[in-house]
């Protein structure tokens, strides 16, 4: 493993903007410094006028393996997200076949060791009948336990409220979940249908999957944890109205209910859909520019304490279908900096609160070990961005298997330069078509 020095970096970490030097050893930082000499042979990585922030740790993505892989591969997923600074994603169960079980699960972190580039960690997932395998998961080894309390596909949704107060009382662990009313949905859904029988616009998304249908399943979510003392985690907050469940005023280490907002619903909006249409279908759906001016301001008030993305890719094919055919998802994990820094330009969001939420803040709300911060004997998770260049998106510097993206045409100020994930270079944009499979499967804290 060789070592790396990076020259003159612009460091943004827990509050801070220095300006040092830093020595990569061992595939951890070893040192931190205004100048540091070595007498053994490294390699110089010159970093003046760039940022060096930690890498992003992305604790929501769906990397399509197994079984959906003409879709998205552990391999090209991770491969985009280190193009973007992520350098840790933890993946959620609903693959063909679901992780239902502690041998399925396990056959995913087989895969990942084999072709990732990013470190990782998978969810255990959840049905009506998979409890005592649920209650099997290895809370030092996974980083938590999903439950999709809303749509989903097959047998993943949990509506059986027995099984929902059996595994919020004894979860050994982080439960994540997806909050959406099902039968809201269902009821909404039905009713459009009649209203555009020859196929509606994707404009009705935000009305099918509406405010009310994410506050009824995200507020009984709550209430069942605050009951059973549960270490819930609220995914992709979509309105101003849940934001008030999250009022918990303490440190994010202490707190036993924590949410998370995602990259589109802070940077789209429901006029999007007259241009975009089905690129921005997702789940839950994005909705007004007041919802999302009040996610915002709920992230920078830590009342939502995480970034993600939900990377959810599907192919171009499937995505251009009729709006009630087309699937829900849209790929962003390789972008998802760049939508971040491109609010730090518009000001409304700091370096340094970029840092926080996307790195320090999953770091301490999954209890990570050793990750999300530039700290001397922490893993060497980080990447250099060069804030002096410019990139448009389009197909050819696209990493997704599905080859495409909302963001195509876009221009961003300011573009990943390297990704380095155990110490190691990961991407490099000087050799894009160069990749290391360096990751490692993330440890965790007692909890």
């Amino acid at each position: 493993m060789e070592s790396i020095v990076i020259r003159n970096a612009t460091i943004i970490s827990e509050e801070q903007q220095f300006v040092a030097d830093l020595l990569l050893k061992g595939g951890r930082i070893e040192k931190i410094a205004p100048q540091i000499t070595v007498n053994y042979q490294v390699i110089e990585l010159e970093a003046t006028g760039k940022y060096v922030f930690p890498g992003i740790i992305d604790d929501q993505v769906h990397f399509r393996e197994p079984g959906l892989t003409h879709k998205a591969t552990i391999q090209t997923e991770s491969r985009a997200a280190v193009a973007g600074g992520t350098t840790t994603f933890m993946e959620m169960p609903n693959t063909n076949p679901p992780a239902f079980t502690q041998e399925l699960l396990e056959e995913k972190y087989q895969i990942a060791a084999k072709h990732s580039a990013a470190n990782y960690s998978f969810y255990m997932g959840t049905s009506n009948d998979n409890y005592e395998d649920v209650m099997k998961t290895d809370a030092s080894k996974v980083c938590g336990v999903k439950i999709f309390m809303g749509s989903s596909t097959g047998n993943l949704l949990v509506d059986d409220p027995r099984v929902l107060e059996k595994i919020f009382a004894n979860s050994p662990m982080l439960i994540a979940t997806h909050c959406e009313d099902e039968a809201r949905i269902l009821a909404n859904l039905a009713k459009y249908k009649e209203v555009y029988p020859n196929g509606a616009p994707a404009e009705i998304h935000p009305v099918i999957r509406d405010t009310e249908a994410c506050y009824l399943s995200s507020s009984f979510a709550v209430k069942l944890a605050k009951a059973k003392d549960t270490r819930l985690h609220v995914l992709h907050i979509s309105t101003a109205k849940e934001v008030e469940l999250f009022d918990d005023p303490r440190p994010l280490g202490q707190k036993r209910i924590t949410a998370e907002a995602c990259v589109h619903h802070l940077n789209f909006h429901d006029a999007d859909y007259l241009t975009l249409g089905n690129l921005i279908k997702c789940n839950p759906a994005i909705k007004t520019i007041a919802d999302r001016d009040a996610i915002r301001k709920a992230l920078l008030d830590n009342h939502i304490d995480v970034i993600a993305t939900d990377h959810a890719p599907h192919t171009a094919a499937e995505k251009n279908q009729p709006y009630f055919a087309a699937p829900s998802g849209l790929p962003l994990v390789q972008h998802s900096f760049d939508l971040m820094y491109q609010g730090f330009l518009d000001g409304w969001i700091t370096l340094a609160q970029i840092a926080r939420k996307m790195s320090h803040a999953p770091a301490v709300c999954f209890n990570i070990k050793e990750r999300g911060f530039i700290r001397e004997g922490y893993h060497a998770d980080l990447f250099i961005f060069d804030p002096h260049t410019s990139f448009t998106v389009n197909a050819s510097n696209i990493l997704y298997k599905c080859q495409w993206s909302p963001l195509v045409g876009r221009t961003f100020q300011g573009k990943v330069e390297t990704t380095l994930v155990n110490g190691q270079i990961a991407y490099s944009s000087k050799s894009e078509n160069q990749w290391n499979t360096i990751g490692e499967r993330v440890a965790f804290e007692a909890r």
